[in-house]
């Protein structure tokens, strides 16, 4: 089964912009979760831009909520992760000035900090992942260094196929990458930047069995509300 992780982030963000404490973050997971999401999505930056510890520390107090940690690989977020002991970490590289997250962790230099990390929470039973561009280098790195997932950045081929541009030679590295990854028996996943489109047209490689989806389900729910976007992606997913 294809898995659907919903990133709640930027309903922080909402709730941030006034200083207040609506609309609730931790809601808004038990609301996926029982709308069809397979996990819930959180990424706690340093800066506290959107998630807070508070956020974190409530949700992960939820057991019904499979809840996947998304963090910088840092010394203080590894405390952190080992004190509220979320079911998934994903390593993320994070740039105070970006706005969001811009690419994949660079493996080379950060090889022997991420395997301390990595071997820590894998010692507390936290499935890990590493967030990696389609490159079959970090792909055999992330291997060497004890992660069981990988997750593909997709932003590159969403951004092509959002503005109708050529995206077949980055379909390929993805796939080329997922077909390398699952050999190594990585389990793979995708996310950033992904919308009903870009999802249908990834869903067309069977090795990515998990999709890690924010931006856009936050948006299309001011809309057309959370239960039916979750229905609709997990249509797709179903239909793969």
């Amino acid at each position: 089964m294809t898995s659907l992780g919903v990133n709640i982030d930027h309903v922080a963000t909402l709730r941030n912009a006034r200083g207040e404490d609506h609309p609730y973050p931790f809601l808004a997971a038990k609301n996926a979760i029982n709308y069809g999401a397979n996990s819930i999505t959180i990424h706690l930056r340093e800066d506290r831009r959107h998630i807070n510890d508070n956020d974190l520390k409530i949700i992960s107090s939820i057991k019904k909520i499979p809840l996947n940690l998304e963090m910088a690989a840092t010394t203080k977020m590894l405390n952190i992760a080992l004190k509220y002991k979320p079911n998934f970490v994903c390593i993320v590289p994070e740039k105070r000035k970006e706005i969001t997250t811009e690419g994949g962790l660079n493996l080379i230099k950060n090889k022997k900090n991420i395997k301390f990390i990595i071997k820590k929470l894998n010692n507390c039973n936290i499935r890990t992942s590493l967030f990696i561009n389609p490159s079959f280098k970090d792909i055999k790195i992330a291997k060497e260094i004890g992660t069981k997932c990988v997750e593909i950045h997709t932003g590159r081929i969403s951004n092509l196929i959002k503005k109708n541009k050529n995206f077949k030679n980055e379909y390929i590295k993805i796939k080329k990458a997922s077909v390398y990854a699952e050999s190594l028996k990585l389990e793979v996943h995708a996310g950033h930047g992904l919308d009903y489109k870009t999802t249908s047209v990834l869903t067309k490689i069977p090795q990515i069995t998990e999709y890690n989806i924010g931006h856009f389900i936050i948006g299309e729910s001011l809309e057309f509300g959370l239960r039916e976007v979750i229905r609709k992606f997990k249509k797709i997913l179903k239909n793969k």
